[in-house]
C-alpha cells in the first residue's frame, strides 16, 4: 500500500508559478510510475504530466507543455511538479497518483493509488 500526500498548492497571479509536491510514504516510491491530474471547477479530471520508474522518462498534455516540468527524488520518495507561467485556465485541484507500470500513462484507470489533491487557484 502506497499512501500519496500533495502540497504546494496555493494562490497565484496569472504569470506566476507554483512548485507541487507528491510525498510517499507506506511502500518505496522507486518503482512507480508517477502522474499528475487536475480537475478544474465542474469539469472531469485530465491528465497533466507522468514520469516513469524506469529510465524517468516524461510526458507532458499539450495544455501545459513548455510550462511545466515533472521530476523525481526517488532517495526522498517525492515527485515534484514545477509549474510556471500559470495561466487562470490552470486553477484546478491537483492530485498525484501512482501506477505499478513500468512506463507512463495518461489513463486514470491505470493508477493504483491517488492523493487528496491540493488547490491551485490562479488570479487574474
Amino acid at each position: 500500500q502506497v499512501q500519496l500526500v500533495e502540497s504546494g498548492g496555493g494562490l497565484v497571479q496569472a504569470g506566476g508559478s507554483l512548485r507541487l509536491s507528491c510525498a510517499a510514504s507506506g511502500r518505496t516510491f522507486s518503482s512507480y510510475s508517477v502522474g499528475w491530474f487536475r480537475q478544474p471547477p465542474g469539469k472531469e479530471r485530465e491528465f497533466v504530466s507522468a514520469i516513469s520508474w524506469g529510465n524517468s522518462n516524461t510526458y507532458y498534455a499539450d495544455s501545459v507543455k513548455g510550462r511545466f516540468t515533472i521530476s523525481r527524488d526517488n532517495a526522498e520518495d517525492t515527485v515534484v511538479l514545477q509549474m510556471n507561467s500559470l495561466e487562470p485556465e490552470d486553477a484546478a485541484v491537483y492530485y498525484c497518483a501512482a501506477t505499478r507500470l513500468w512506463t507512463v500513462t495518461k489513463q486514470p484507470g491505470e493508477y493504483d493509488y491517488w492523493g487528496q489533491g491540493t488547490q491551485v487557484t490562479v488570479s487574474s
